[in-house]
């Protein structure tokens, strides 16, 4: 019977005159496989990571789809979608009337409703939770039988999510149920057994062996598609860590989960991770992809099942180690010893007194804070701070006001494109009291030489502020996701923790509108929180690395990074064929060797790898 908050006792039909918000109070937090959801500002075209929220039972006043994986990689329901702009609302029709007298034969039970556009949704919550790759199966083998029905959101575990039952529409109106709210509420309290789930299987057992066999002939998933990185020990190969994060896996290469979770295990310990930080991961959900793999121990033993596999693997990288030892032990030098200094930052030469050009830089960061009050709060006034930010990360990184790095160096610490950053350097040279001058045009592989510049009407008000202590930041990886304002709000907030929400628009100059969607979307990921005066601070617990993690940032440096690479071999080749004399050709190692660590620190930016590389 559905609680009286719910508004039980009244009698609902198929039109039920239950309220959007009743159903989703109801309902959506017992299909949702964790009590998240993501909201779509954009009318309902995406719901990125970034707009994700606690799952209350308020209903969204956007259109809001809960996640159907849990941190663990498991589901406790089946979500159909079946999508009315594929073959139409009779085909949609159609099949939901097919798949209910098969769910009916199988013995299960189902909720039901339908979109303002005709499309309909089918749910089937399930006593016990199954896997990723078990849920996957299932919805792919129905697929085949179904035109209409929409496979993806069961295909992604790190994104897979659907609108539920209430939930606002893009076009207007809401998720309406096509049964009683009292029944749906029933059905979703009272699960399908396992019996029920392994009839469905049972009956599907055919198609499922046939989708299984297509990825084995050759399907590429998001694993094989990542770019291959080398790496030495001390990082996990990128495909790995998807492997990690998305339960996808090569299936010529693996032939079970065990083997993947196997490789995964292996991989870590192989990059000099303990046992605990792979355990934080799988608990966190960072790593979801391997924590479906141990979905099918109970949860009293998935982590004995983990250190289990911890110990085959050092077992394995210990033999391996000594069997190469033995081998390599005639060729190698007794007097060679590796090389344990850090790599060299390029850049501009190091000024002869470090300390005279920090100072520089310090007050030149005063100037920044004075000038960039006229950058106005568009994307372009956003996009052309970072790029100074950028340049005064570089400068401190170098002790030097001269900074020689290519656009696409910047293009990496900013997390723009670097034909964007080359239109936005040019308009910063050209204003009339710049805060940067170019001094040189880049020649061959050399990028443009800048120099940093107090610009003469803010020169004697910057010398007059206090230095801002601390680092100068261009662009974290986090804010890849959380995007421009958000960096600008929390950069606020380090700087000065304790600013109510005036003051952080007054300081950062955005609008309310932006610093307050900045402070939800930061809120909502624990990066910051208010108390009791309402004012707002920084969580130091929240570790933007984990973050930039979670959110897959790295993957899109990765592919940044290596495609940077490719531009630069290229154009190093056209040089050496068609320029005589080419100065300081670059070597083929001289790039700054990043996948060679585990990882940076928390206070890691995106300048960090951009600016010891070469331009």
């Amino acid at each position: 019977m559905l609680p009286a908050k719910y508004g039980a006792g009244v009698s609902h039909g198929p039109s039920s005159t239950n309220s959007p918000a009743q159903a989703w109070a109801a309902l959506a937090p017992l299909i949702a496989g964790q009590p998240r959801v993501r909201l779509s500002r954009d009318a309902g075209k995406t719901y990125p990571q970034k707009h994700e929220r606690a799952l209350t039972e308020a209903l969204p006043t956007f259109p809001a789809a809960v996640r159907i994986f849990g941190k663990d990689g498991t589901c406790k329901a089946i979500f159909l979608d079946f999508d009315s702009s594929v073959e139409g609302i009779d085909w949609v029709e159609a099949d939901v009337r097919a798949v209910q007298t098969w769910l009916h034969s199988c013995g299960a039970r189902w909720i039901e409703d339908y979109s303002p556009n005709g499309g309909r949704h089918v749910y089937i919550p399930l006593e016990k939770r199954v896997t990723f790759s078990e849920a996957r199966d299932l919805v792919e083998a129905l697929g085949t039988r179904y035109r209409s029905l929409d496979k993806t959101p069961h295909q992604n575990l790190l994104h897979g999510c659907m609108r539920t039952p209430g939930s606002p529409h893009k076009r207007g109106g809401h998720q309406e149920l096509a049964m009683s709210l009292n029944m749906a509420y029933d059905i979703a309290r009272r699960p399908n057994s396992a019996k029920v789930w392994a009839a469905m299987n049972a009956d599907l057992a055919g198609e499922i062996a046939g989708v299984k066999a297509l990825r084995l002939e050759g399907t590429t998933t998001p694993a094989a598609e990542a770019p291959r990185i080398q790496h030495s020990t001390g990082r996990m190969s990128r495909t790995m860590q998807l492997m990690a994060q998305t339960g996808l896996y090569d299936t010529n290469r693996y032939v079970s989960d065990s083997e993947a979770r196997q490789a995964i295990v292996t991989g870590a310990a192989a990059a000099g991770m303990e046992l605990t930080e792979v355990e934080r991961r799988m608990m966190q959900g960072t790593w979801p992809g391997l924590a479906s793999f141990y979905a099918r121990y109970a949860s009293r033993h998935r982590v004995p099942a983990l250190r289990r596999d911890w110990l085959k693997a050092v077992t394995y990288l210990r033999k391996n180690r000594q069997t190469r030892a033995g081998k390599n032990n005639a060729r190698n030098s007794p007097t060679s010893q590796p090389n344990t200094q850090p790599p060299v930052i390029q850049g501009a030469p190091l000024s002869s007194n470090p300390d005279a050009e920090q100072r520089f830089i310090r007050s030149w960061r005063n100037g920044l804070r004075l000038k960039e009050r006229s950058y106005t709060e568009s994307r372009t006034g956003l996009a052309r701070r970072m790029v100074l930010r950028a340049l005064g990360e570089a400068a401190h990184m170098t002790a030097s006001r001269f900074i020689e790095f290519g656009d696409r160096s910047i293009a990496v610490a900013t997390g723009l494109d670097h034909t964007t950053v080359g239109s936005h350097l040019r308009v910063l040279r050209a204003e009339d009291d710049p805060l940067v001058t170019l001094v040189e045009q880049g020649r061959g592989t050399k990028g443009d030489l800048y120099m940093l510049t107090v610009p003469e009407d803010v020169k004697t008000a910057a010398e007059d502020l206090t230095w801002r202590k601390g680092k100068i930041h261009a662009l974290r990886p986090v804010f890849r996701e959380l995007g421009l304002p958000a960096a600008f709000v929390y950069e606020a907030l380090e700087h000065s923790p304790g600013l109510s929400t005036a003051e952080i628009v007054k300081l950062t100059r955005l609008s309310r509108t932006a610093v307050t969607e900045a402070l939800e979307v930061m809120a909502a990921w624990n990066m910051i929180a208010r108390d009791t005066a309402r004012v707002w601070s920084v969580v130091a617990t929240t570790s933007l690395k984990d973050l930039a993690e979670h959110f897959g940032v790295l993957e899109a440096v990765a592919a940044q990074l290596q495609r940077y690479r490719i531009e630069r071999i290229l154009w190093k080749e056209w040089l050496s064929k068609n320029v005589n004399t080419v100065a300081e050709l670059l070597s083929p190692g001289e790039d700054y060797p990043w996948e060679a660590f585990e990882g940076p620190p928390d206070e890691w930016s995106l300048a960090d790898l951009a600016f010891t590389m070469a331009g």
